[in-house]
């Protein structure tokens, strides 16, 4: 491994800590942000599927502004974007707005999110591909996961003491302020290597060339649709499994004021993202296929999804829960290393935008739907009803399997970069 690729990681990793440390100071307490300003379960969840519908307006412009403009271009604009958006966000808390505030403020933190999305993981792929790395994707992916992890459970612990000590709101400002931080961070390392954005090419030729370059090399491109035609059940799930838990574990504890409960949610998820980047060189081993490792996890997580809907005690939705992120852990670096594996370098920000947008579509749908019944039947019913809809992800992954994609058998020590042609 050259110092280049080291040097690369090691940005990679940094912005990755940042920007998972500025989000999580919210995650814990999010959804009774949302629910102390006077919204319903089903506004709530309304105005986080807001965030999922302006990831799916956004995530292909953006996409391809990563690909034509450069993907340090789209970073600073993703971060700058948050953070304004984030401060709309405190004002809509402030004067209790209502649901259409909400929806705008939640739309522009996803338009913030998107220009992340494809972009970050597009960079990172390309230059370490410039810049002679020789070692596997999972293993990068992990590292990144266990510090995004670390970052987690340091933001989303923090967040929901500091709201306890003090009130809702100063979470979500200090988010704004690790947002800065990262600006300046990414404006100083961050540089696009192992690709050239053709700034001189016209907007409109460019979008055209990128956009039917990442459809080829997506949709067309059998064992990566499969892939994203699971995710709006998986991610769809996900967003409002995430979000339910922290409702719903106050309810079980007993206390609706114990914030601190709520962000013990977010605190498990963090400890399985540590794990599960830890992990996941060991666990690979004990498959053929990558996915053979996605339909097995995909299983376990339905299987976890209708425990945690059925169970009553506390302390058992605990355990249950670590189970669920732990699984959810072990599977993104699989499913990132195949998905790579099978795209080029020049659509790369986009078609990976795409994949982004399949969830988020999943996200905008699942979550007031299920917040809907959760308002009509209880979160532990919700929660059942989930896991059904998560087993209608699991046809399209067996699918891919079947495709016998290049970046699926587990075998080499260097995931591929660039597909099989």
């Amino acid at each position: 491994m050259t110092d280049a690729s080291r040097t690369v990681q090691r940005t990679y990793l940094l912005l990755t800590l940042l920007t998972t440390l500025a989000a999580s100071f919210i995650w814990g307490i999010n959804t009774l942000f949302l629910l102390d300003a006077g919204l319903s379960n089903a506004e709530a969840f309304a105005a986080n599927a807001f965030f999922a519908v302006g990831q799916v307006i956004f995530e292909i412009p953006t996409g391809v502004v990563a690909d034509t403009r450069g993907r340090r271009f789209s970073f600073l604009l993703g971060a700058a974007t948050l953070l304004g958006s984030t401060l709309l966000y405190l004002v809509m808390w402030q004067v209790h707005a209502p649901l259409i505030g909400w929806a705008v403020s939640s739309i522009l933190l996803g338009l913030g999110f998107t220009f992340f999305s494809g972009a970050t993981e597009a960079w990172l792929v390309d230059a370490l591909a410039a810049t002679g790395f020789s070692g596997t994707l999972e293993a990068v992916f992990g590292r990144a996961q266990t510090i995004g992890g670390a970052a987690m459970l340091t933001g989303s612990v923090l967040g929901g003491i500091v709201a306890q000590l003090t009130n809702l709101g100063v979470p979500y400002i200090l988010r704004a302020a690790m947002l800065g931080v990262t600006l300046v961070v990414a404006l100083r390392f961050m540089h696009d290597l192992g690709f050239k954005p053709d700034r001189e090419a016209s907007p409109v030729a460019a979008v055209r060339t990128v956009f039917h370059g990442a459809v080829n090399s997506g949709l067309r491109n059998p064992p990566v649709r499969w892939l994203m035609l699971a995710a709006p059940f998986s991610a769809g799930v996900g967003f409002y499994g995430f979000y339910a838990l922290q409702p719903y574990l106050l309810q079980l504890y007993g206390d609706k004021t114990a914030y601190g409960i709520a962000g013990l949610a977010a605190a498990i998820v963090a400890g399985a993202q540590i794990v599960g980047g830890l992990s996941v060189g060991r666990v690979r081993r004990l498959f053929r296929r990558r996915t053979d490792a996605l339909i097995v996890g995909s299983v376990a997580n339905v299987v976890l999804l209708f425990l945690i809907g059925i169970t009553t005690n506390f302390a058992v939705a605990l355990v249950l829960l670590v189970g669920w992120a732990l699984v959810f852990a072990l599977e993104s670096p699989l499913r990132q290393a195949f998905i790579n594996g099978l795209i080029p370098s020049e659509q790369r920000a986009t078609v990976l935008s795409f994949d982004s947008l399949m969830g988020s579509v999943g996200g905008a749908v699942a979550q007031p739907a299920l917040g809907r019944s959760a308002d009509a039947f209880g979160y532990g019913a919700s929660y059942v009803i989930s896991a059904g809809v998560m087993a209608l992800a699991i046809p399209f992954v067996v699918l891919a399997r079947r495709e016998h994609a290049a970046s699926d058998p587990i075998t080499a020590d260097v995931a591929p970069l660039e597909p099989v042609t």
